[in-house]
């Protein structure tokens, strides 16, 4: 499982131009299953999406997919941790 920190690298005016293509791009990764949770930091300056059942080097590559890495409007900081508990009725896949 990987818990990303994006942090915003541009101003809130840049970053609300190119929050529809980044939505969209959130929304394809949830629909593969990589994506569990995600949204915006408080304050807003970015946001922590949780991903899960993907190789590292796979989820650099969407990481660069993402508008706003394409445009530089945010930098990813990606930590890796091994579920080993969840809360009860929390389905998260924890893998083998």
């Amino acid at each position: 499982m990987y818990v990303i920190d994006l942090i915003y690298t541009a101003s809130l005016d840049r970053i609300d131009d190119a929050l529809e293509a980044h939505r969209a791009f959130l929304a394809r990764q949830f629909e593969a299953g990589v994506f569990v949770a995600a949204g915006p930091k408080v304050p807003r300056d970015g946001g922590i999406i949780l991903a899960v059942r993907i190789e590292r080097d796979k989820m650099d590559e969407i990481l660069a997919s993402d508008p706003f890495a394409q445009q530089n409007l945010a930098r990813y900081e990606v930590t890796e941790f091994r579920t080993t508990r969840l809360a009860a009725g929390l389905n998260l896949p924890i893998p083998a």
